[in-house]
């Protein structure tokens, strides 16, 4: 299938979340801490999209835009209502409530998603409820199924979230965003806190549960191998833009951005005899409240010219695979 025909889900332009800064007794503001700064992207139904990148890059920012956790200063959020995009910045009060059910995020640290002092069955029976199922017998056969799909016992709603493993935890958190039967599922490090079998038996029963009710996945990780393994795309982010859009195999085997080879050479290969050339970074991350002119990455690249001091490279089509790259090397515009 051609990205031509795929169905879009989310339409996502010039997305901005800004967060300012205040001084003084009368909280003037300053400044501003620029996490997402200008970002387009389309997100495909039943596709995995990964999102990747440092630190401070903003991808967790950007996630929780999309849910509307954050409030954009710019840009639109357009999600598919049945062939209608809708702009979900500027919803109702009524019209959020609605698109919460579409659209659920699965926390990294799933401790702290539940309450440490309500059994989980309070935890799984409240969403429910909020979203108008009335009948307790109706409410408990939605809770039995979500968690026989992550392969947890019906019973243990009974139990506190302390009385579970850290891949048990997170398998909950899953089942209780599965509750409302979403569209879309927004994963924020779902696995970075588990050991690796554990990650492992998470991510496989993430898939399954895809294939199974059709899901759109937005992954965010820090663990390169662990979105090769689940994005169908994966998007790059530094210093809250977008600098690479790729299928996952390409992405892989041809990066085009110095930064994104960069992170590649980082994933540590299982072989002590086949080491792999590190690319370093020179340089600090600049700062997202006062980011350089030109590409805000020229500091550290090894190709920096002069054009990229000055000039802030847009978004290019490199070949038909859909691989596109923000980088001056591969505009057709020459220096």
């Amino acid at each position: 299938m051609t990205e031509k025909n795929k169905e879009v889900i989310f339409k996502v332009n010039n997305l901005k979340t800004w967060f300012p800064i205040k001084k003084g007794a009368l909280k003037k503001v300053v400044g501003n801490v620029k996490a997402v700064d200008g970002v387009s992207l389309e997100v495909y139904k039943g596709e995995t999209l990964g999102i990747v990148g440092e630190s401070g890059c903003g991808k967790s920012t950007f996630g929780k835009t999309v849910m509307m956790l954050e409030k954009p200063v710019d840009g639109q959020v357009e999600f598919n209502y049945n062939g209608e995009f809708k702009d979900i910045t500027k919803f109702s009060k009524e019209e959020m409530f609605d698109f919460r059910k579409k659209v659920q995020m699965v926390f990294q640290d799933p401790y702290s998603a539940l309450n440490p002092q309500k059994k989980i069955y309070t935890s799984f029976e409240e969403p429910l409820i909020v979203h108008g199922i009335k009948s307790k017998e109706e409410r408990e056969k939605i809770m039995e199924r979500v968690l026989k799909m992550v392969n947890i016992q019906p019973d243990y709603l009974q139990r506190y979230p302390h009385e579970f493993s850290g891949g048990q935890r997170q398998r909950l958190c899953i089942a209780r965003a599965l509750e409302v039967m979403p569209e879309v599922l927004i994963c924020d490090e779902p696995v970075s806190a588990l050991d690796v079998s554990i990650q492992a038996q998470v991510l496989n029963l993430m898939k399954d549960i895809q294939k199974e009710l059709n899901l759109t996945y937005m992954f965010i990780a820090h663990d390169l191998s662990v979105v090769q393994y689940m994005a169908d795309r994966i998007v790059v982010m530094y210093l809250g833009k977008i600098v690479e859009i790729a299928d996952s195999k390409t992405l892989y085997e041809e990066p085009l951005h110095p930064y994104t080879k960069a992170l590649l050479s980082a994933i540590p290969v299982p072989d002590i005899h086949n080491k792999k050339k590190r690319q370093i970074l020179d340089g600090e991350v600049p700062s997202p409240i006062n980011k350089p002119s030109g590409c805000a990455f020229h500091n550290r690249c090894p190709l920096c010219t002069d054009r990229c001091k000055e000039e802030d490279p847009a978004m290019h089509l490199h070949g038909e695979n859909g691989h596109i790259v923000a980088c001056h090397k591969y505009d057709q515009k020459k220096d």
